[in-house]
């Protein structure tokens, strides 16, 4: 018999014992003000569990000191709770943002979270240059110019920017390649840019362009479009074909933009879709950006909730992280009825600075795009449970071939890459029961200088030893996620990368993380690998077998990510110019010398009659430069 089920000899039932919890927030309310404000909730170990906001802190934290009327979630996280907190705030709509910022920040237990790894791509036309460029951006907006976004991808933004290029031959390279070009490029070779870089368009012309090129991103395509073609007609009427070719390029550039945005709304100028459909205890949430009119991408989210909180409660909390670092759109459309919808259009008001209408329509074009987004999110969610079920499955499979008492819920794979030792980079990529987990993969620049060229065993073992011993830091930490503990590691490479896995984890105290060594078949064919586990012969999976298929994919993935780490690193170190690191040496004298010279190679072998010789350099700036390649940086004899 439950304690609910419990009655006294006259009938009446007896009320459930309060938990230790309740009556510690029993005691907390006595002393809360009739104001809003914030509130946490936390464990015995000092793991926060809940973040919620109120218009009533008195009001609201009284309710989890009655007795009964919780559902499951709640009264175990009342009967958690052994400590709380609490802000006040001068308005609800205060406690909101700060709600947000709270959740996304520590990522309680038990609230609803977005789990978003990634700010969103913008297109920025530059402010700051005489002649501006056209690039993608991310995260604050500190730089001067005009943003436009954003963009559900990166992938969106460079198939614009692609498009854009053709239409309005703008400049895409940096302030640096700018100053430092003699010749136009090949950009300007395949009509892509007008080259301003060396005077092969003047600054009001590219000033024309890049006011187009604004007004278009701004939703006033057709009028842009218009003006292209009347220029086409005038220069063909003039009889000068080339140039009405290139007006023609640029229109059928503008046409492709709009092709590929698919639905674009007649009614809707700007505006931000959320569409939300839960299933099997998950929730996807499928977000359409509109933007000048034009539609700019769609992203699903899956955020992390309680199985027995409806979906009107996940979208509602989902709406407020997203905001939370984001400027709004003047509307946001809704397939469910938030409960907060009104206090949350408040808030992005306030923040927007200007009017944001929240509201869920019931017809019309509005209605549709809504509609369309629903069955977005019913699709992408149908897609992840079923991976999801073929996940399941597969790490079961792992456990069993590998000897784990269950499923891992974190692998983590490690593979180095470099060219003949040179720019060395280690990578980790991670994966688990929802697939790769992107943002918890890490590189690691290897910085051991004792290390030889080339020794894979020694790049192993730095690697190893920065991962763990992090992450035996970061456990001593009571806020320290236990998930973050990898179950088992896959190490590219025999038994000589497995052997110094294993000395690793033993010098640091580590014997609860299995470790195995995955070694490429002969000539590298895949289907062939060959496994390394301690204590144990190395052996090899029947072909055909879906969980080796499984491995290969994670391995593959791995060596995709170390080489891209460093490609990524080797082209930042060719990209950079050897004159930048010579005191007093600015943009126009670097071009003076490379305009001399031809490169910065042949300004390092110059001898110091040479450089004095250069127009704009002054003697000591040539002594600078010479002291600076032959080994005498401080100037002295």
């Amino acid at each position: 018999m439950s304690d609910s089920d419990q009655t006294t000899d006259s009938g009446q039932e007896t009320p459930a014992p309060a938990s230790a919890g309740a009556v510690l927030i029993a005691e907390k309310v006595k002393l809360l003000p009739d104001s809003p404000g914030v509130y946490r909730m936390y464990d015995a170990k000092g793991e926060l569990l809940y973040v919620g906001k109120a218009r009533s802190l008195k009001k609201r934290v009284a309710n989890y000191a009655k007795s009964g009327g919780h559902s499951n979630r709640i009264a175990r996280m009342i009967a958690s709770t052994t400590q709380m907190e609490f802000i006040s705030t001068a308005t609800e709509t205060d406690a909101l943002l700060l709600e947000a910022n709270l959740i996304k920040r520590l990522k309680p237990r038990y609230n609803v979270l977005m789990r978003d790894d990634k700010s969103f791509p913008y297109i920025l036309l530059t402010g700051d240059h005489d002649f501006p460029q056209v690039v993608k951006h991310r995260g604050a907006r500190s730089r001067p110019g005009d943003y436009f976004g954003p963009f559900a991808s990166a992938g969106a933004v460079t198939a614009t920017l692609n498009a854009l290029q053709k239409a309005f031959l703008l400049r895409t390279c940096s302030d640096s390649v700018f100053e430092g070009r003699t010749r136009p490029c090949l950009l300007f070779q395949i009509k892509r840019c007008s080259a301003p870089c060396t005077g092969e368009i003047g600054k009001a012309e590219y000033a024309e362009l890049v006011a187009e090129a604004g007004a278009f991103l701004k939703g006033r395509s057709r009028k842009t479009q218009q003006q292209l073609v009347e220029l086409m007609d005038k220069a063909a009427a003039d009889l000068d074909f080339e140039r009405a070719a290139v007006y023609r390029d640029r229109i059928r550039a503008l046409t492709q933009i709009q092709q590929h945005q698919g639905i674009n709304p007649r009614t809707v100028t700007e505006a931000d879709v959320f569409a939300a459909w839960s299933e099997g205890g998950q929730t996807c949430i499928q977000v359409f950006f509109f933007r000048a009119g034009q539609n700019w991408g769609n992203r699903a989210w899956f955020p992390r909730h309680d199985r027995e909180l409806p979906v009107e409660e996940v979208l509602d909390a989902f709406l407020a992280q997203f905001y939370e670092d984001r400027p709004p759109p003047r509307m946001v459309l809704l397939s469910h009825e938030a409960p907060g919808r009104a206090l949350l259009a408040e808030a992005l008001t306030i923040r927007g600075g200007r009017k944001v209408a929240v509201g869920m329509p019931r017809r019309g074009e509005k209605r549709e795009l809504v509609d369309h987004a629903l069955t977005n999110a019913r699709e992408a969610l149908g897609r992840r449970l079923a991976e999801s079920s073929t996940q399941r499955t597969l790490l079961e499979g792992v456990a069993e071939i590998f000897g784990l008492e269950q499923p891992p819920r974190r692998i983590e794979v490690y593979d180095n890459s470099h060219i003949s030792g040179t720019k060395p980079v280690g990578g980790m990529i991670v994966a688990g029961p929802e697939g790769f987990m992107k943002n918890q993969y890490r590189k690691f620049n290897i910085k051991g200088e004792d290390i030889e060229p080339g020794d894979d065993y020694a790049m192993m073992r730095e690697v190893l030893t920065r991962r763990f011993t992090r992450l035996l830091k970061e456990s001593e930490s009571a806020a320290h996620d236990e998930t973050l503990w990898p179950d088992l590691i896959l190490i590219d490479g025999g038994a000589g990368q497995l052997k110094v896995a294993l000395e690793v984890l033993a010098e640091l105290g580590i014997g609860n993380v299995l470790a195995v060594g995955v070694a490429k078949g002969p000539e590298r064919d895949a289907g062939r690998e060959r496994f390394f586990m301690a204590g144990r012969r190395d052996f090899m999976m029947e072909p055909r077998n879906p969980v080796l298929y499984y491995l290969q994919r994670l391995r593959d993935e791995a060596h995709r990510y170390a080489i891209g780490s460093h490609r990524a690193r080797r082209s930042k170190a060719i990209g950079v110019n050897p004159l930048d690191e010579v005191p007093g040496i600015g943009p126009g004298r670097k071009r003076a010398l490379l305009q001399h010279f031809g490169s910065a190679r042949a300004v390092a072998r110059a001898g110091l009659t040479d450089l004095e010789s250069v127009e704009g350099i002054s003697a000591r700036v040539a002594r600078a430069v010479y002291d600076h390649f032959h080994g005498n940086p401080d100037g002295t004899a």
